[in-house]
């Protein structure tokens, strides 16, 4: 056996995994955790959330980049607005998603998170990248730090902050709470871990 087919049978063992920018630090410890030989990791950046539309074309380039080095595909989205798009990509290159419209639900669970959300419908969620990049992805995107006129408009509606925790950080717990008050709704905290991203993960391994 020549030496460049071994290189070749040894990556097509690996789980290529195409995940959100915003599941990074999780996706990288849980690969820390099984194994980073059984991994090849491409991300892509989190404010495509903000034109999901193009969601689908981004992670459609990126499997195809590395479908051939890999020998099982992981997509590390949920739907995340595509309205089933992405679905249709995630088809045509024999991959499998995490479960569920986006990473509150796979993070709780979709049972879970259904019954949370039906009990109170106007929850905003953070996870432990939206607490870190709260000012970056929620308050000045908005406009929030030179127009807090427009509170009202945007969150008027929401009851609760529920910040969905990947850590055990007493840090961002204290960061999550100064965010809810900064939008001036109650404040809830339940630690999730890293939920179904960690199962769908083991599993492709």
């Amino acid at each position: 056996m020549s030496i460049s087919t071994r290189k070749s049978d040894k990556n097509r063992s690996r789980t290529g995994v195409v995940a959100c920018g915003a599941l990074a630090r999780e996706v990288l410890e849980l690969q820390d955790q099984f194994g980073a030989d059984k991994y090849e990791l491409k991300f892509l950046p989190a404010k495509l959330h903000n034109s999901p539309h193009e969601i689908p074309q981004a992670v459609d380039d990126a499997l195809s980049e590395i479908a051939t080095r890999c020998d099982n595909l992981l997509v590390g989205y949920g739907d995340c607005g595509t309205g089933g798009v992405l679905d249709v990509v995630v088809a045509k290159h024999g991959a499998t998603r995490i479960q569920g419209a986006h990473c509150y639900e796979f993070y709780l669970g979709v049972a879970e998170f259904t019954a949370i959300h039906d009990e109170e419908p106007g929850t905003f969620y953070l996870t432990d990248f939206l607490v870190r990049q709260f000012d970056t992805l929620v308050y000045k995107p908005l406009g929030l730090d030179r127009h807090p006129e427009l509170l009202n408009d945007y969150f008027g509606n929401y009851t609760r902050v529920l910040y969905l925790s990947q850590t055990t950080d007493p840090g961002l717990v204290e960061t999550a709470k100064h965010a809810a008050h900064r939008l001036g709704l109650r404040f809830e905290h339940r630690h999730t871990g890293f939920g179904d991203l960690e199962s769908a993960m083991k599993g492709a391994a």
